[in-house]
């Protein structure tokens, strides 16, 4: 069977790449401790479980939902929103559910983008902006995220040439790998450059609720004249651990969010109803569970970076998100240094170039796992030997 040439610009997944290597691994017979995938191993609120029951129940929800989303769930983003945000949003026009929102990333770059147009993605990066352009036929022309300038993209290096053909901007913050965060005015100067240059922007704020130190992650929207160039895309899973409902929504530009919608009509058939009405509990009646989480995964942060300071470890503490994004030591690369980890402690470190070039000397630790093993974990990495010096061996 002959593949379509699309493919041949897609590389492996790198989740399903670090799943193939654990299983390896098991299979002959490591106790493997995976810190390389950011999966809450925390249940989902009862009372939104029980939500889920009710409402399943009812023969409605048995049926197709509505392509944008049941009306009650929209209408609780908005509510949730307001409160959140300050922002009030249209539930008819500016908020569309999504299959988690992971799939409104992957579909985005199809509605917004011709082939042969550019995506400014940021490197490193979630993997799925790049992998969506470069199946809607787009082209990516990678923003790096450097550690000096606190892993925020400096836009004004971006050459003209590449803006004339630019109609995609991807942000994410707090950030996946890096655990950066930005703040309004990081935000004002991006709708000025994305109106200056006729861009839309694309704000994944997954990890938004999951913060510390007193910090909480502002969104894009707050910032005036933002809807007019940008659509946000928020997530159950993190602020939740609703990982596996996948449930998430886009909202902002009522242009982007139509188009979005409009393309979906085509491919999906939507969310079932009732995870819809189990999520209205969620955002209406459980506001205050982002907050036992983020103190939950602070003190696994603390601990982590106690840890590793001990081995010699530059790290500074994030103020979002569920990761440390750390150094390897001088002499190694990334994937050299996280398979060394696996065969010398059973761990399981997510490389750092599997995000872009801009990764490499890095690996992400990600806090989702129970506070023993994840103690366990440090205890082994400590006794490998695998600490902060020059490599030699």
């Amino acid at each position: 069977m002959k593949l379509a040439s699309r493919m041949d610009r897609l590389p492996p997944y790198l989740f399903a790449e670090i799943d193939r290597r654990i299983e390896e691994a098991r299979a002959s017979g490591v106790d493997v401790i995976s810190l390389g995938i950011g999966d809450p191993d925390r249940p989902t609120p009862p009372a939104v479980v029980e939500a889920l029951g009710r409402a399943a129940r009812e023969p409605r929800h048995h049926r197709y939902p509505p392509y944008a989303g049941l009306k009650s769930f929209r209408e609780a983003v908005a509510r949730w929103f307001a409160r959140r945000f300050g922002v009030e949003l249209d539930p008819e026009r500016e908020v569309l559910v999504l299959i988690g929102s992971k799939e409104g990333l992957a579909h985005l770059a199809w509605a917004v983008m011709e082939p042969g147009a550019v995506a400014l993605v940021p490197d490193p990066g979630y993997p799925v902006y790049q992998s969506s352009v470069l199946l809607a036929g787009g082209e990516v022309w990678a923003l790096p995220l450097r550690a000096e300038a606190g892993f925020l993209p400096d836009l004004d290096a971006v050459p003209q040439e590449v803006l004339r053909r630019a109609r995609l901007l991807f942000l994410n913050y707090p950030n996946n790998p890096t655990g950066a965060t930005a703040d309004l005015a990081f935000f004002e100067r991006v709708v000025e450059f994305a109106r200056a240059h006729g861009l839309l922007i694309c704000h994944d704020a997954a990890y938004s609720e999951i913060t510390y130190d007193g910090y909480r992650a502002p969104s894009i929207l707050q910032i005036s004249g933002a809807r007019d160039v940008a659509i946000e895309l928020h997530s159950l899973s993190k602020s939740f651990n609703m990982t596996g409902w996948r449930l998430g929504w886009a909202c902002g530009s009522p242009e982007a969010v139509e188009a979005l919608g409009r393309l979906k009509t085509n491919l999906d058939s939507g969310v079932f109803g009732a995870i819809q009405e189990a999520a209205v509990e969620a955002l209406d009646h459980h506001g205050d569970f982002s907050a036992s989480m983020s103190a939950l995964y602070r003190g696994r942060r603390d601990r982590v970076v106690e840890a590793l300071r001990r081995m010699g470890w530059p790290v500074r503490p994030p103020l979002g998100a569920i990761y440390l994004w750390i150094p390897v030591p001088p002499g190694w690369d990334s994937i050299g240094f996280a398979a060394r980890l696996l065969e010398s402690a059973g761990v399981v470190v997510t490389p750092g170039v599997g995000y872009g070039r801009q990764g490499e000397g890095y690996v992400r630790i990600s806090l989702t796992i129970p506070d023993d093993r994840l103690d366990e974990a440090m205890r082994r990495w400590e006794a490998s030997g695998l600490t902060f010096r020059p490599r030699t061996a």
